[in-house]
């Protein structure tokens, strides 16, 4: 893979403070660019400015839930192939089918590991940059 990790940009969207510190941590050490947003209105305007790479999205979120904001960022011309990763402590066939719908690419269980965060941002960024070079 030829990704460079120092220009993979990445948003995390959750209104956990703990886990968007500690994505932002784990990412962080890595060497990727993390942009945090508290809710989905704040994350589409995070998405819109920092053109990400790959965006996590949490599942439960007041105001704009995650498949709410996944829709939204997948119905937007310029972000329809960029990779949404679900965010979610509960991990069944509903919700994931329901993030299916929406476009979500991926689903990542909370409480998640630095290991499976970095892998899927190396999978996702490295497949959006081959979308890009497609366009």
């Amino acid at each position: 893979m030829n990704t460079n990790v120092s220009e993979i940009r990445v948003v995390l969207i959750d209104d956990s403070n703990t886990i968007r510190r500690s994505g932002q941590i784990f990412l962080a050490q890595a060497g990727i660019t993390v942009v945090l947003a508290e809710d989905g209105f704040d994350g589409i305007a995070k998405v819109v400015e920092s053109k990400p790479d790959v965006i996590f999205v949490d599942v439960m979120m007041p105001r704009l839930d995650g498949y709410q904001t996944c829709a939204l960022i997948k119905n937007h011309p310029e972000f329809k192939h960029t990779p949404v990763i679900m965010l979610t402590s509960k991990d069944t066939l509903f919700d994931r089918a329901r993030g299916r719908l929406v476009g979500a690419d991926k689903y990542l269980t909370k409480p998640f590991s630095k290991k499976g965060l970095i892998e899927a941002v190396m999978e996702y960024s490295h497949q959006n940059k081959e979308v890009d070079h497609g366009n």
